[in-house]
């Protein structure tokens, strides 16, 4: 039984983002992701006007009649939610946390997925693989992945995205969409991106998208502040900083915008789309952006 506060949590995500789909998503999510390409439906005899590149010359040496191929398009898609379940999800200086954004993005995916009778699944990670589910249709199990996100108490503190892209090739027989939602948060002892490799193998099997969620403390401190703890969510290492130190803060800025620079690249490199999110903003906006390029681009 779920308490009380999930439900309406639950309710809450559903009745927002079902009129988020309605209203501002719908089409779009349709003319942007496309099929797998054209099924064959059935034979049937030629018809003047049909394109005799279709023609069935078996059919038509057996029967004595011009015969032709009929085919339609494959509709249905596997969409894959990759949640990233990490500390550091769990974070934010603003209203809502990254896990929470994360949540309501996931939502609208999904319920853009059922709309178009697509399947849908997650997979549900940190520095393990925590959780797997199959992808479904229906709106009960979208509900499901939603009550998941936003209830599954992970038993890692850490981020493989290796891991798990590499564990969404294992459980995939077919091309996904595949969404990553992640603050991508992971790197060596020398700042670099370690799971490059991986999303390049992964990105040559399925459309991979990057849904990047961040907090604004994440990318400049407030200045004037003095001195701050901070803890690294993921490690529970804890360090001093002087925020009233303006060197300080610039350098701060810096690094940050190094590695978002350093993250966008990587995704360029290995032909991924990314929708930059925001705690303070909206991912409304974003997710439009993404659909409008995406069509343009098609």
């Amino acid at each position: 039984m779920l308490p009380k506060e999930i439900f309406k949590k639950i309710r809450r995500i559903e009745i927002t983002t079902k009129r988020l789909v309605t209203d501002v998503f719908a089409g779009q999510y349709h003319s942007v992701f496309k099929g797998r390409g054209m099924e064959f439906d059935e034979v049937r005899e030629y018809q003047i006007g049909d394109d005799i590149r279709n023609i069935d010359w078996n059919v038509t040496a057996r029967t004595g009649v011009p015969h032709i191929k009929k085919y339609i398009e494959e509709r249905e898609l596997t969409v894959m939610l990759l949640v990233d379940c990490s500390m550091s999800m769990r974070f934010s200086t603003q209203n809502l946390l990254k896990s929470r954004v994360a949540a309501e993005i996931a939502a609208v995916l999904a319920f853009s997925a059922i709309r178009n009778h697509d399947k849908v699944g997650a997979i549900f990670f940190t520095d393990r693989i925590e959780k797997f589910v199959p992808p479904r249709k229906g709106q009960r199990h979208v509900l499901r992945l939603i009550r998941e996100i936003l209830y599954f108490q992970p038993t890692g503190r850490g981020t493989d995205l290796a891991q798990a892209v590499e564990y969404l090739s294992k459980v995939t027989t077919r091309r996904s969409v595949a969404f990553i939602l992640s603050d991508f948060f992971q790197s060596d002892h020398k700042g670099a991106l370690v799971y490059q490799k991986a999303l390049g193998l992964a990105a040559r099997r399925h459309d991979l998208i990057a849904v990047t969620v961040t907090d604004p403390a994440e990318r400049s401190l407030e200045r004037g502040t003095g001195l701050l703890m901070l803890e690294d969510a993921e490690t529970g290492e804890m360090v001093c900083v002087d925020a009233s130190a303006r060197q300080f803060c610039q350098e701060y800025e810096k690094q940050t915008e190094r590695m978002a620079v350093e993250r966008q690249r990587l995704f360029r490199a290995v032909g991924m789309d990314e929708i930059a999110v925001a705690t303070d903003g909206s991912y409304v906006d974003e997710i439009v952006r993404f659909f409008r390029t995406r069509r343009h681009r098609r």
